[in-house]
């Protein structure tokens, strides 16, 4: 999973899947989920995230994680 934020368009984008979404679902104002070609779900596009989310803390709780990586 990879977490991409863009701020020239205050989008904030979590990637499930490395695969290319092949549809975009708007399930709510501002949140569009990205389907593959099977129809599974590959990311979540969260619009005007500044505004909606806390982006100053990342907090994981009980992930079965082996590596953790930031960049």
């Amino acid at each position: 999973m990879k977490l991409h934020y863009y701020p020239d368009t205050d989008s904030l984008y979590i990637e499930l899947k490395s695969e290319p979404g092949m549809e975009v679902r708007e399930v709510a104002d501002g949140l569009n989920v990205d389907l593959s070609a099977t129809g599974e779900v590959v990311g979540f596009d969260i619009d005007h995230a500044s505004i909606r989310l806390d982006l100053t803390t990342l907090e994981t709780i009980a992930l079965p994680l082996k590596i953790t990586k930031a960049a």
